[in-house]
Order: C-alpha cells, then sequence, then structure tokens
C-alpha cells in the first residue's frame, strides 16, 4: 500500500478518506481512466465532455491556445470530469508553452548562467503564477539532466547545465517558487538525458554511465530532490543497461527496455533504492523511444505494470489505448496491487493540490500573464543571464555613433518550430539594434526571399555569390549574426544551417568587416562558428533577452552570465 501520509504527499484524515471513498465509488472503466494523461489541443466544443464521459481521463496536459482560451477550455474539461483532473504543462523556461500569449521567463540554461539561484527562483514564481491563473496544477518541470555531451540538442536548450551541484540549487530553487502557487513540480527525464546525443522521439535513448557515474551525478540529483519533496517524476524512454543488469543478471541486450516499460529501473532503483514514493508518469507515448520498443498493445499496459502510474497521451483517437489499458487489466498483466498503488497515488497527487475541494480560478485572473511586474522581473533575469563567452578581438563594447551601419544576418531554422506562427524575432532584432542607435541593413534570407518570388527559379542564384569585399567595407562597419536554430523531434542533433547552399549569409565577412555573433537558442554553436571572434548566449529569442544581449553589446550593461567548458565543444579552434 502506498503511504499517503509520507512524503511527498503529507495527507490528513480528511484527505485520505476522500482518496479512499472516490477509488470505491469507480467502476473499472473509470478507474482505467484515470491513468491516462490526455493531450488536447483541438478547438472543438464538444471534445471535453466526450473525452471526459467515455474515457474517464485522470490528467490533462495543455497547450496551444490563448490565455482566455486556455482558461474556458481547461474549466469545461474540470466541469464534464467526475473527479477533478490533474491538469499540466510544460513551463520550463516560461508559460510560452502552455499559451500563446504566454511568457519567456528564463530558460534553463540562462538560469544555469546566473551566478544565483535567483533566476531559477523567478521561473518557478512567475511560472507558477501564471500557470495557476488559467487553470494549472502541475508542470512537467524542473528539468534536471545534466548536460554532459555537448552535441545532445535534445536538452542542450532545456537542461540547466552541465553541473549536478548548480542543477540541484536550480531544481530547488524553481520547486520553492512553484510551491507558493500550489503548482506540484514533475521532473524530468529519468534516468536521464544529456549523456549521448540522440532524441528518444526518434529512437530508444540509452544512459551509458556506469554505477558509480551516475550515483555520483543523476543519482544524486534525484535522490535529494525526493528528499526536497518533488511530487512527480516523468520517465524517459531511455535505458541503462548498467543498473537493469545489476538487478536483472539474466538481461541481455537484446532484452534491454526503455525506463518506462523498465521494472528493474522504477521499481528496484526508484522506488527500492532511492525511495520515491510520488506519481511517476510516462513521457509521451507517442514518442519513438517508446513505440519502438514493443507492440502498441503491449506498450500501454506494460508501463503500468513496469512502475509507472499514469500514462501520457493517447496515440491518435483514445479508444485503441483504453481498449488495450483495459485488457491489460482484465487479463493480469497489471495486478490487482499494481492498480492500486497506481490510483492511490493520482488520487493522493490530487488531493495534494487540493482537487478534492476543486474550484477553477476567476478568469479575470489571466490579466496576471505577461503583467508589467513579471517583464520587469524577466528584464531582470535576463540581464543576470545573458553570457559574453568570447572576445578574443576585443570589439566590446560596441559605440553606435562610431559603428553605425550595421549589416544583419539572422540565421535560424526553416520553421523555427513554431508549429504555423511566425518567427518574429527577426523584426524585435532589428528593432532594438535601430533602438540604440543602429542602422541595420537586413536583406531577405532564402526562405523569405522564396515566400515573396515562389514562381521565380532565379532567386537561389542571388545567394550564391557573396557581395564585392570592397564595396560591402565601405557600406558597413559592423556585422551582427544572430542565431535562432531550433529542432523539436525531425533529427538527432540541430547543428548551424544557412538558408541554401552557398549562402551569402555565410560567414566570408569575418575577416573584411568586425563581426559578432549572437545565439538565441542553443549554446554551442561556436562548433560550426569558431571563426567568430565575438561570441555571446542569450538563450531566448524573445524581446527581453534581445534587448539585453543589446545592452550588453552596446556597453550600457555588463554581462553577468558565465559559461561552462560545454561552450567550446572540445575544440581547440572554439577558443581563439
Amino acid at each position: 500500500m502506498v503511504d499517503l501520509k509520507a512524503k511527498p504527499f503529507f495527507l490528513n484524515d480528511e484527505q485520505i478518506a476522500w482518496v479512499e471513498g472516490t477509488i470505491s465509488s469507480m467502476t473499472l472503466e473509470e478507474i482505467v481512466g484515470q491513468l491516462f494523461i490526455y493531450l488536447s489541443v483541438s478547438p472543438d466544443p464538444a471534445e471535453p465532455k466526450r473525452i471526459c464521459e467515455t474515457y474517464h481521463i485522470g490528467g490533462l496536459r495543455w497547450q496551444n491556445a490563448t490565455a482566455e482560451q486556455s482558461w474556458e477550455k481547461i474549466n469545461a474539461f474540470q466541469q464534464a470530469s467526475k473527479i477533478p483532473l490533474l491538469v499540466a504543462a510544460n513551463v520550463e523556461g516560461g508559460t510560452d508553452k502552455m499559451a500563446k500569449s504566454g511568457t519567456v521567463i528564463a530558460p534553463p540554461p540562462a538560469a544555469g548562467a546566473a551566478q544565483t539561484d535567483a533566476v531559477a527562483y523567478e521561473l518557478g514564481r512567475i511560472g507558477g503564477i501564471e500557470a495557476k491563473s488559467v487553470g494549472c496544477n502541475w508542470t512537467f518541470a524542473p528539468i534536471s539532466d545534466i548536460l554532459f555531451n555537448w552535441r545532445n540538442t535534445i536538452v542542450n536548450n532545456r537542461a540547466f547545465g552541465n553541473d549536478p551541484d548548480n542543477i540541484l540549487a536550480c531544481c530547488k530553487a524553481y520547486m520553492r517558487g512553484m510551491k507558493e502557487s500550489d503548482i506540484a513540480c514533475c521532473t524530468k527525464h529519468f534516468p536521464g538525458d544529456g549523456v549521448e546525443e540522440r532524441d528518444q522521439h526518434l529512437i530508444m535513448g540509452c544512459n551509458d554511465l556506469s554505477i558509480e557515474e551516475w550515483d555520483a551525478s543523476f543519482g544524486r540529483i534525484y535522490k535529494e530532490l525526493i528528499d526536497e519533496g518533488i511530487e512527480s517524476m516523468m520517465i524517459g524512454h531511455i535505458c541503462m543497461p548498467a543498473y537493469q543488469k545489476k538487478y536483472n543478471p539474466s538481461l541481455t541486450d537484446a532484452d534491454i527496455m526503455p525506463a518506462t516499460l523498465s521494472p528493474e529501473l522504477l521499481q528496484n532503483l526508484l522506488r527500492e533504492q532511492l525511495g520515491f514514493n510520488g506519481l511517476i508518469l510516462t513521457d509521451a507515448s507517442h514518442m519513438v523511444g517508446m513505440t519502438c520498443a514493443a507492440p502498441r498493445s503491449e506498450q500501454v499496459p506494460g508501463a503500468i505494470a513496469a512502475g509507472c502510474d499514469m500514462y501520457l497521451m493517447f496515440n491518435g483517437e483514445p479508444v485503441e489505448d483504453f481498449t488495450y489499458m483495459l485488457n491489460g487489466v482484465k487479463d493480469g498483466r497489471i495486478s490487482e496491487e499494481r492498480l492500486s498503488d497506481a490510483l492511490h497515488r493520482i488520487l493522493g497527487l490530487k488531493a495534494k493540490q487540493g482537487l478534492h475541494h476543486f474550484a477553477m480560478p476567476a478568469k479575470e485572473g489571466i490579466s496576471v500573464i505577461g503583467c508589467e511586474e513579471h517583464l520587469t522581473a524577466i528584464r531582470k533575469c535576463a540581464d543576470e543571464s545573458v553570457t559574453l563567452v568570447k572576445d578574443t578581438q576585443n570589439l566590446l563594447p560596441v559605440n553606435p555613433s562610431e559603428r553605425k551601419r550595421v549589416r544583419l544576418y539572422y540565421l535560424r531554422s526553416p520553421n523555427a518550430m513554431t508549429f504555423g506562427d511566425p518567427d518574429k524575432s527577426k523584426q524585435i532584432v532589428i528593432e532594438e539594434l535601430e533602438r540604440v542607435g543602429f542602422t541595420v541593413d537586413a536583406p531577405d534570407d532564402f526562405y523569405e526571399a522564396t515566400a515573396k518570388h515562389p514562381d521565380d527559379p532565379s532567386v537561389a542564384l542571388k545567394f550564391f555569390h557573396a557581395e564585392p569585399a570592397e564595396e560591402f567595407k565601405k557600406k558597413f562597419d559592423l556585422v551582427m549574426v544572430f542565431v535562432n536554430m531550433v529542432g523539436y523531434a525531425q533529427e538527432n542533433v540541430v547543428r548551424l544551417r544557412y538558408s541554401t547552399a552557398h549562402s551569402n549569409e555565410m560567414p566570408w565577412y569575418v575577416k573584411e568587416v568586425p563581426t559578432l555573433c549572437v545565439s538565441l537558442n542553443y549554446t554551442t554553436h561556436l562548433f560550426d562558428l569558431p571563426m567568430m571572434k565575438t561570441y555571446i548566449n542569450a538563450y531566448a529569442s524573445s524581446r527581453e533577452y534581445i534587448r539585453a544581449a543589446v545592452e550588453k553589446i552596446t556597453g550600457k550593461s555588463d554581462f553577468k552570465g558565465t559559461a561552462n567548458d560545454l561552450v567550446w565543444c572540445e575544440r581547440w579552434d572554439t577558443r581563439i
């Protein structure tokens, strides 16, 4: 039996009575439904009633709407659900993944670069206030992955860094901030991402550390977060052969499963060795790291049987996965004890979050999202975080009156992972540079040019040749390169990419005109840009972080962020 009076639940007798009474009143179908967290991205107003009445879901994962639409949809789900829902959002670096109008507060690498844990605390504090306002009660953060491998771009812009001590400090500060809004936290991605460079959206990941190495790094982080009272833990589709074979010596390499399907990692390591009593949930179940491991009919009940308490996302229309889970209960693959434990932890977390006396927050409260008080705090976070990695040419600070004429190259991914929304950051960069006195020339890249002239086959040829060097030097005093490379579930490693082959935006100009480079996302672009002698990591493509970078470039503010050795990408030429 799960001890609901113990950490992290700390339930009183009234709350436990609600848990037990609720469970005793449920049908088998209602019990099975509690195991699922439903991802809602549909504008269909009939969706909440249909999903809740048919599948009896236990949790909701929300994204992809304005704050007002988010409040209305979450409220509709809660009103339709017999048992109040756990409602989660990915408040990893802000509330922008929760609602389109949400704010970028501090991407984890920015918080990790700050000299204190104050930025991580503000990430949790502001994120908690804004998430609570639309009806969320659960955050899938803080991220406790360790970026050991500089080539890893899955958590490069999501992890606090590569130092376990700093990661722990940031995670704990984040949790303190979230606690002020009574938001439950969920750290991820056990047993830990950042060791290899592959993406679990595309392949089963592997944490290849030895037992001793893992215990001293990931294991120490998880144990301290458990001791700190972390309420839940998301399991990555990541195997860890060292511990799996320790607990089950008969396992062959062919038997190795991702942690989401591994009782050795979930029961033996996480529950028994680390002593975690909280709720365990899978990472998104449509990821290939899980789907390639077993047939879907086995994965769905298999995750619960192995030790997960909740299953994140149906695969399309819920009926198939729901049936698979129901069959797994009926045929005994999910034992009565395992089902009871999962159900007690789900209802236990709901009681801990006060859902036994559920009430939606007032809709007027969403006005707090992006309010001036929050923006002021975010500007301070940006000021504390933006990092000068190197300036070996002694270019900084730049006086706009002396180097006024700027050629701007904005390097971005084709769609910058915007899910249909245009990348507005180039225009923000132009506005912020002009605000401090620069005159900016920002030519179209290939994506922009072809969008304007889709039927002109000669467009590509116009990008093929660089401008004459002498003319270029007469026209410009400074070149600024802003990089906003983004990737998601399409390739294992995201590298610098120019908009077309042999493009004139490639850095042919670095020996002609003084040049500086600013990354608005990944921190390791020096691997592909070692010729940039002035390089800055700004961490985010929002106005607050772009403005902070420009203020520091022009000497109006000091650089305060710190870089770790990963920025050099194990290369000598990146340092010079």
